[in-house]
């Protein structure tokens, strides 16, 4: 899965990625960029 990556300003692949619930109870998929290193979140199955 990917996510768009805010430091890198591209879309990369989630590394560690882990599902979670928003406080909306919408889900979402959050991990880290291979690249830097920075947080990156993904809304949706």
């Amino acid at each position: 899965m990917q996510a768009y990556c805010v430091k890198c300003r591209a879309k990369r692949e989630i590394k560690n990625p882990k599902s979670i619930v928003m406080k909306n109870k919408r889900p979402a998929t959050q991990g880290v960029c291979p690249i830097c290193g920075t947080k990156v979140f993904r809304i949706g199955k």
